[in-house]
């Protein structure tokens, strides 16, 4: 088992990324590109880093900061939390409201409001669940 968010686990992470087709079909069928990082509360630089280009992680590595478009952060007992037992759309929504999980960059309320983003963002928990 790789450390969560090393280089090790960021390029299983993306192989298992691209490799899903729920998650790549529907955010492809919402023309979703973005830069999006995940880190934890405490850090000022986030620990991973991917560019996705129309569903498909392109690539996995640091940005600068002001390109970052979603930056998702969590304690690492919180981060383990959701990776070990991936929650449903209920669970992140209890974890944003009591600031168990955090969005440094990016808006929660727009993202679950699109079907496609919040079935894909709940889907890449468990797909976290997978590589951890």
């Amino acid at each position: 088992m790789s450390e969560l968010f090393s280089k090790e686990w960021a390029q299983a992470y993306k192989d298992a990324w691209n490799a899903d087709e729920e998650i790549t079909s529907a955010l492809h069928k919402a023309s979703f590109t973005s830069i999006v990082a995940f880190g934890l509360q405490d850090e000022d630089a986030p620990r991973f880093v991917m560019s996705i280009d129309d569903g498909f992680v392109a690539s996995i590595d640091l940005k600068p900061e002001n390109e970052i478009e979603w930056d998702i952060r969590a304690t690492q007992e919180n981060w383990l939390s959701l990776v070990v037992k991936p929650p449903g759309l209920m669970k992140l929504g209890i974890a944003y409201t009591s600031r168990k999980i955090r969005f440094k960059k990016g808006d929660y309320a727009t993202m679950v409001k699109d079907p496609s983003l919040a079935g894909a963002f709940v889907k890449s928990f468990a797909l976290m669940s997978r590589i951890s």
